[in-house]
């Protein structure tokens, strides 16, 4: 029998999602974020999922590749652009968008010698401070771009560094808003603004896309429960317990010895633990589910193991089943606990979990 640990991904709560997007901005076209592959969800099974959705976004060449081979015919976008210029052949060769968010990358579209043509889109650095050229050198970018003749369409897009925190004293979504209009102001082309938080509680900025990433998973970057939005999860890390301790008071758990009991306590030990992408820096305390009740973890998490405090569930057995995140339990609750994000969490399930598919939307268990 295999390792009885297995990520179940729901097809059926990736399109559900994917509406929500929609619907949040009607009069936009989406471009789904589907970068380290789709998140931890595979690359496949969101494509599927988001089979409605009017273009794909990633960072990987190899990967925007693949969708192609896959079947994925509407547009990809490569939010980070090319690498090298030995990327512009498969770009062309694969009808692949390109992000353009430093000079480097327009020296290499001027010097190559490219069989085709492709279509840009040019960065504005509004506040975040990572990638893209600052508003004031917009203009003469799109002129140095439209000059190039391999460029064909150029579009525009900007990345918000606080679309949950809308009026952060440092970077506020308003400059951030009026920094790129004013630096795209009378050059033609479409506009890409909102991430899914911007979608989710900012319809004023939705232009020409939206761009949402997390919120298709089921997680939520704002302040508010994935569930008050109405978004599903499409990941639902599952396991068993594989043994059980009884101990008394005083009696510690786990390596460090950092739990002590204070009280005669039945501990059940888990298969999962870091190696399989659980958070090891979750404390005790992180919430869990065993047969359908929630508890607690206890004690640090190990490579292969993460030990959990039965005592308010007296049914609980060896073979007992085990919710780590998902339906019944979300996501971004256990990574609060965590002092992570949801992000972290499905994108780091490891090769060796077991993936498992559905296309059902599950109802949860409201009685945990």
């Amino acid at each position: 029998m295999p390792r009885p640990l297995v990520a179940t991904i729901n097809i059926a709560a990736l399109r559900h999602n994917l509406g929500v997007a929609k619907r949040c901005a009607p009069n936009s076209k989406v471009l789904a974020v589907v970068k380290a592959n789709a998140y931890g969800h595979g690359l496949e099974r969101s494509m599927r999922g988001f089979a409605e959705a009017d273009g794909l976004g990633l960072i990987e060449v190899d990967n925007a590749a693949r969708l192609r081979q896959l079947g994925w015919q509407k547009r990809i976008v490569l939010l980070e652009g090319f690498f090298d210029t030995s990327d512009l052949a498969a770009i062309i060769e694969h009808r692949l968008d390109t992000v353009v968010h430093c000079i480097e990358q327009i020296e290499m579209l001027e010097s190559t010698q490219l069989g085709g043509r492709l279509n840009v889109h040019l960065k504005i650095n509004s506040g975040m401070n990572r990638l893209g050229f600052l508003p004031s050198a917009c203009k003469a970018v799109y002129q140095r771009l439209h000059a190039i003749p391999a460029v064909q369409d150029i579009s525009f897009l900007t990345h918000f560094a606080n679309a949950e925190d809308a009026s952060n004293p440092r970077v506020s979504l308003a400059q951030q808003v009026r920094r790129f209009h004013t630096a795209v102001e009378g050059l033609p082309g479409e506009r890409c603004l909102s991430n899914s938080a911007a979608d989710l509680i900012h319809p004023e900025c939705a232009a020409d896309w939206v761009r949402p990433g997390v919120m298709l998973y089921g997680g939520t970057p704002a302040n508010t429960t994935a569930e008050t939005f109405g978004l599903k999860p499409a990941m639902t890390l599952r396991s068993e317990i594989i043994g059980i301790q009884h101990i008394v008071a005083g009696d510690a758990v786990g390596y460090g010895s950092s739990f002590v009991a204070d009280k005669a306590m039945t501990i059940g030990v888990v298969a999962c633990g870091y190696a399989d992408g659980y958070p090891r820096h979750a404390p005790t305390g992180t919430p869990i589910v065993v047969d359908g009740i929630r508890t607690r973890m206890v004690g640090r998490v190990s490579m292969d193991m993460i030990t959990v405090d039965l005592t308010p569930i007296a049914h609980a057995r060896v073979g007992s089943k085990v919710v780590l995140w998902g339906n019944d339990l979300p996501i971004d609750e256990v990574a609060n606990a965590a002092g992570t994000v949801g992000y972290e969490l499905m994108c780091a399930i490891a090769p060796r979990v077991q993936i498992a598919e559905i296309d059902v939307l599950e109802k949860p268990n409201h009685s945990i």
